[in-house]
């Protein structure tokens, strides 16, 4: 198969979403062909860790069904990612699991891309969700935003995340608007909690 030809390079050049699956199988969503994505554990997995593993192991639980993974190839404040570095971020879910990768760098796209489905975040990612600063200090576009993913009937299950004092910071310690609480399911800390992050594995050497 030329390059031209293949779904990563046809993924590249146009909005769709690829689904890569375990057996390393590429779709494009646009194909009609892919499993639903009824639960996506989004992150840049740069790199991947056990906590991410763990975290989608006990996801998987609490809403009994799989979990596969999203990765946006596009940042909000980095450049895209390369052709050759998403080969080497995927090389890991190789026989593992299977990864969504889309264009979608904020939660209100990947809704748009998967209605329907429940984002297992960590609690410094929901916070983000929440918090008018990352709406241009605009509460009234986070309102906008959250209430066109309840449209969506997307939800978000939240992992407990230690902050630079070590205390596990929960869902409870957010500041949900009352009208959006519903959206949010908390991972009970005594069944989750991982407190490394890709970043500092990645000042160790280990990326």
């Amino acid at each position: 198969m030329s390059d031209i030809d293949h779904p990563l390079d046809r993924f590249l050049q146009s909005d769709d979403a690829l689904h890569v699956a375990a057996d390393g199988q590429m779709l494009l969503a646009s194909s009609g062909r892919c499993p639903a994505a009824r639960v996506l554990l989004a992150g840049s997995f740069n790199p991947i860790h056990r906590g991410h593993w763990d975290l989608a192991e006990i996801a998987g639980q609490l809403l009994g069904g799989p979990v596969a993974f999203e990765m946006s190839v596009v940042n909000v404040d980095k450049p895209a990612l390369t052709r050759e570095e998403i080969r080497r971020r995927l090389l890991p879910f190789n026989g593992q699991a299977s990864v969504w990768l889309t264009h979608a760098p904020k939660f209100a796209q990947k809704a748009e891309r998967f209605p329907g489905a429940t984002f297992v975040v960590g609690v410094d990612t929901a916070e983000r969700i929440v918090s008018p600063r990352y709406y241009g200090e605009d509460s009234a576009q986070m309102h906008a935003a959250l209430d066109r993913m309840r449209i969506l009937d997307c939800r978000f299950l939240v992992a407990c995340r230690a902050d630079v004092q070590g205390k596990c910071l929960r869902l409870s310690d957010l500041s949900i608007p009352p009208a959006f609480r519903s959206l949010f399911q908390e991972i009970p800390a005594e069944q989750f909690r991982w407190d490394v992050s890709s970043t500092e594995l990645r000042a160790r050497g280990y990326a």
